[in-house]
């Protein structure tokens, strides 16, 4: 029987819905019989399922694995985990092909959905796009797959610790961190990665439970930090580190309660990177801070902007050979010593490689950055039929501006005062608006830009947007 997905909830990087209104096991079978119709109609044969800790994972998951099966692929349970040990599951096994994580992510507790991984690449974009037309069709085989259950944890972990070989362990002795799993996915392993780091460490939140009854596991909105900030200060931790429901997205706090915020992070892992690989280059999205791209320069690397999301991140970073990506949004992709993924445990493995290699503490780093005045990502509201014609019409308005345009994503604007973006989201019917200057007045006269531009397509910088 052919089948038809609800029209909002195949989207650019993955699938994602509503349970019980958008999203069901209905869905969950469909995408299972065309994933593995195109995975074997590539050579493969074998695909990993893993699932978060939302309370209708189990149900989709049953649900993926009888229509993986149904249409001839071999199964490997890998049952409840992070999305990053669903990517080292289809990664570190040879005869693995193709990997299917079932998971909100960041989304409320009603959310579901799916991230892919298709030979070793990300399954998304026109590949999504594909596997609705071929639903829609029926157009999938028929064939008897075998499941297997294996468990992954324990060897997820030990290649998470090997974020420290080559570093004196006994010099970590003294550190003390504190670490916030939000309820999400995350928690077990973080549970069994915290009782094998050297040094001490104080742990948040690591029960699973799809309601999140704490806070809402995305850290890198800074009320979702709080409790992290609390434990710190009333501790005295070196630091804090914090994972969104599934695990792939990394915040952080210093040690005087600083948030560290994504493109931050990655000065201290670019910093850390380039005194072991001069000239490397690395990748971070158009939202980042001019501040990260300057340091990757003057530390001797290759900066490269490119565009937002995790999927289009990584596909660059195959195409440019990059051992280190990252994004504003906390997601960091280390193909330096590992796969390329992003992985927050292994991300936060690696902090507390990089302060060790480079002498220096977590705070210490935070503060010697250069301090710019940003506004958050501002997210609102504009009709999806409008809402790239609105950025083209930006574009073609500034094609003769003095300014420097870049249009690597959307518009980025670079001015004597700073710079600010304008681009259209590809997941949701939002424009996203984001500023950064070395002074509010600065800032005030990039703001005045975005809005004159916004103004003169017909829109305005109103109602704000949630994910």
């Amino acid at each position: 029987m052919p089948h038809e997905f609800h029209p909002t909830v195949l989207r650019e990087y993955d699938i994602r819905g509503i349970i019980g209104e958008t999203l069901g096991p209905d869905d969950a079978r469909a995408i299972g019989r065309v994933f593995a119709t195109l995975l074997q109609a590539a050579g493969g044969r074998t695909v990993a399922v893993g699932y978060d800790g939302r309370v209708s994972s189990p149900t989709l998951e049953h649900a993926l694995v009888e229509g993986l099966t149904a249409s001839g692929c071999d199964v490997v349970r890998i049952g409840m985990g992070p999305t990053p040990m669903l990517y080292y599951a289809e990664a570190s096994a040879e005869e693995v092909d193709g990997g299917i994580q079932i998971t909100g992510s960041h989304n409320p507790a009603n959310y579901n959905g799916f991230k892919m991984v298709f030979q070793g690449r990300p399954f998304f974009g026109e590949d999504i796009q594909q596997l609705g037309r071929l639903a829609a069709e029926g157009a999938w085989r028929d064939g008897t797959g075998a499941v297997e259950e294996r468990d992954v944890l324990g060897e997820y972990v030990e290649r998470l610790l090997s974020g420290l070989d080559g570093i004196d362990r006994a010099g970590l002795e003294g550190l003390r961190v504190g670490w916030d799993a939000g309820n999400g996915a995350a928690g077990p392993a973080l549970e069994a990665l915290a009782a094998r780091l050297p040094g001490e460490h104080h742990l948040l939140y690591t029960d699973v439970d799809g309601d999140f009854p704490n806070h809402h596991p995305d850290p890198t909105v800074e009320a979702n930090l709080a409790d992290l900030r609390a434990l710190v200060a009333e501790k005295n931790l070196d630091f804090g580190v914090a994972f969104d429901g599934d695990g792939d997205r990394i915040g952080a706090i210093d040690g005087e309660g600083r948030v560290i915020w994504g493109d931050q992070l990655l000065m201290i892992y670019a910093e850390d990177l380039l005194a072991r690989q001069p000239g490397a280059t690395v990748i971070a999205d158009v939202k980042a801070s001019r501040a990260l791209f300057d340091h990757v320069g003057a530390h001797g690397g290759q900066p490269v902007m490119w565009k937002t999301g995790h999927s289009l991140i990584k596909s660059k970073m195959k195409q440019t050979g990059a051992p280190l990506a990252g994004e504003m949004s906390g997601h960091v992709f280390f193909a330096d010593e590992y796969y390329g993924f992003d992985d927050a445990l292994y991300a936060g493995v690696r902090l507390l490689a990089a302060s060790a290699r480079l002498g220096c503490s977590v705070t210490d780093l935070r503060s010697a950055m250069p301090a710019m005045i940003n506004t958050p990502e501002m997210r609102f509201q504009v009709d999806e039929s409008r809402k790239f014609a609105a950025i083209d019409e930006v574009a073609a308005r500034l094609a003769d501006s003095p300014a420097k345009v870049d249009d690597t994503d959307g518009v980025r604007v670079t001015t004597d005062d700073g710079w600010w973006l304008l681009r259209a989201s590809n997941t949701q019917d939002v424009l996203v608006a984001r500023a950064e200057s070395d002074s509010e007045a600065g800032l005030e006269r990039l703001m005045a830009q975005i809005d004159e531009q916004l103004a003169l397509s017909g829109l305005e910088r109103g109602a704000q947007a949630g994910h």
